[in-house]
């Protein structure tokens, strides 16, 4: 008979300090401010033979190579109505909103293929980026994956991947 389980995995280090800001229409965003953000995963699914779910290091790896990667840097998004992202001359990158130009240098960003840097699309490319094309979950038998991006206590997004579709 099958057993199903769940792992959470929550380390100290699967986290990332970034800066963003809301956009909420053609005229209105937040001020940039940053965030100390949390990632927390579960993976549930079958047990195996060897009495294991799966070998969640992997999970872990690349969870921690991902707030590597977005740590320490300000996140725009590429896909915005109301903010237009470009590259200048020398690869830096210029934000305009609303008559407003933003300047960064282009080792401090982060473009990220979402409409708005909300904890919304970060837990949801944080997911993507995880279950990726399924494979590794259809290796495992692993069935469900929840990933909740967390900028502060009490506010976090959770994003869900099921293998049932």
């Amino acid at each position: 008979m099958a057993r199903t389980t769940t792992i959470e995995l929550h380390k100290e280090d699967m986290k990332f300090a970034a800066g963003h800001f809301t956009i909420f229409s053609a005229t209105h965003r937040e001020n940039m401010h940053g965030h100390n953000f949390a990632v927390f995963i579960s993976l549930t699914g079958e047990v195996l033979d060897n009495g294991m779910l799966a070998d969640y290091d992997i999970f872990k790896r690349m969870a921690l190579e991902q707030c590597r990667t977005w740590n320490e840097t300000f996140m725009l998004p590429a896909h915005s109505r109301h903010l237009q992202v470009e590259r200048d001359a020398r690869g830096d990158v210029l934000a305009r909103f609303n008559g407003e130009e933003l300047r960064f240098l282009a080792r401090d960003v982060t473009i990220l293929p979402v409409e708005n840097v909300s904890l919304e699309e970060l837990a949801r490319l944080f997911g993507e980026n995880l279950v990726g094309d399924g494979a590794l979950m259809r290796d495992s038998r692993i069935s469900r994956v929840v990933v909740k991006c967390s900028s502060e206590p009490g506010q976090n997004c959770s994003w869900e991947w099921n293998s049932h579709g």
